[in-house]
């Protein structure tokens, strides 16, 4: 790695470091380092549980526990400058132990974290959201055979990556991924290298996997649930776009399964979005494209109006600026109505159509403005 100067064309190499020499610990720096920010590890993860030691007859615990977006649990397993040689026994262990947890358990075992920390989140709604299901029913967590593990370390000892190669074989999702401390000047610089998988032959695989898994998915008979979302979508839409042109364009496709339904507003990653669940149904604007502090500084443009478009609007509604995610959202929902129970369709066709219509004419003159000054 090295520092350039722009000015005179000139490198300067910046020297690795080790974690002694810097007085960093595994637990209070580098687990923590994860655990705050899951994407140095190059993916989306739901960090559930620190330290871990939920295990019958055993008092060993593991380092981080966490979900990935496909709901499978991950092992994290973390080292400092040497992996040491037993890493990989220790992790199959930890993954074996975790193969039997249940969606009711990974749930219970994800509140303990949130409480621990002092977190005003519902472990339920917050797994949910994460893995961009409509509700706690429709997710599968830790199907057979799906436990992963990273492995994290400095340096890897050539038994430790032996093994982990030999285990990929047969099957078993393991990675090692090297972290390196840097040092310029007072400030400490972290990278990540992904050794095995190499990343670039990882990408390919996960690629076979998912194409793997579509396959297998396409040959079973859909949930019903997402049969009944489609049957809405194809039903209410048209009716929708007779009376409003803010969808159109928007082709229904022939597999129409999600719970929501979206379309652009004239901002850049906001959108105008359906919503239909279990237990409501609702009309939303998602504030998600840009960086959180983009987005929260288009949530806070729309909330400093906020008496102006519910004036509008006619009545109050639901404001979310979610400080500690990326998105913020506006929206109104019509609470006990369920997609799943047909004879509230009618009410709920009634309430979309009637509210959207309002909800953009409420929203339409500051999403104008926004586009033409205040982002300029």
């Amino acid at each position: 790695m090295f520092l350039v100067n722009k000015e005179d064309k000139t490198t300067q190499e910046i020297k690795d470091i080790s974690f002694k020499s810097c007085g960093l610990k595994e637990r209070d720096d580098l687990q923590e380092w994860i655990s705050n920010n899951p994407m140095i590890l190059g993916e989306e993860l739901l960090i559930i549980q620190k330290e871990f030691d939920g295990f019958s007859d055993t008092n060993e615990r593991l380092d981080l526990l966490a979900l990935d977006k496909s709901g499978n649990l991950v092992i994290i397993e973390n080292k400092l400058d040497d992996s040491g040689k037993n890493v990989v026994w220790q992790a199959m262990k930890y993954a074996g132990y975790c193969s039997s947890l249940k969606n009711d358990d990974i749930k219970e075992i994800y509140q303990q974290y949130i409480n621990k920390r002092g977190l005003k989140v519902n472990a339920e709604e917050s797994i949910t959201e994460f893995l961009e299901k409509a509700d706690f029913s429709e997710v599968q967590l830790n199907q057979d055979l799906s436990q992963r593990i990273i492995l994290v370390a400095r340096e890897f000892r050539k038994e430790v990556t032996n093994t982990v190669i030999w285990a990929r074989k047969f099957g078993i999702k393991i990675q090692c991924i090297k972290v390196i401390p840097y040092k310029i000047g007072e400030q400490l610089v972290v990278d990540t290298d992904q050794i095995i998988p190499v990343k670039d032959i990882a990408d390919i695989m996960i690629g076979y996997d998912e194409k793997a898994k579509e396959e297998v998915e396409n040959k079973d008979k859909l949930a019903n649930c997402q049969i009944t979302r489609n049957e809405f979508w194809h039903l209410f839409l048209p009716k929708f776009n007779e009376k409003s042109s803010l969808f159109a364009g928007r082709n229904i496709e022939l597999n129409q399964y999600d719970h929501w339904f979206s379309t652009g507003s004239g901002i850049s990653g906001v959108h105008f979005s359906f919503l239909i669940t279990k237990d409501y149904a609702g009309v939303e604007l998602g504030i998600s494209g840009g960086t959180q502090e983009e987005n929260k500084k288009i949530y806070d443009y729309f909330y400093k109006n906020k008496d102006e478009i519910e004036t509008a609007f006619g009545k109050e509604m639901e404001w979310e600026r979610l400080d500690d995610k990326k998105m913020s959202r506006i929206s109104s929902k019509l609470h006990g109505v369920s997609i799943y129970n047909k004879e509230d369709w009618n009410e709920m066709m009634e309430f979309l159509t009637e509210t959207m219509i309002k909800f953009e004419k409420a929203l339409r003159k500051y999403i104008n403005n926004y586009s033409r000054n205040i982002k300029k």
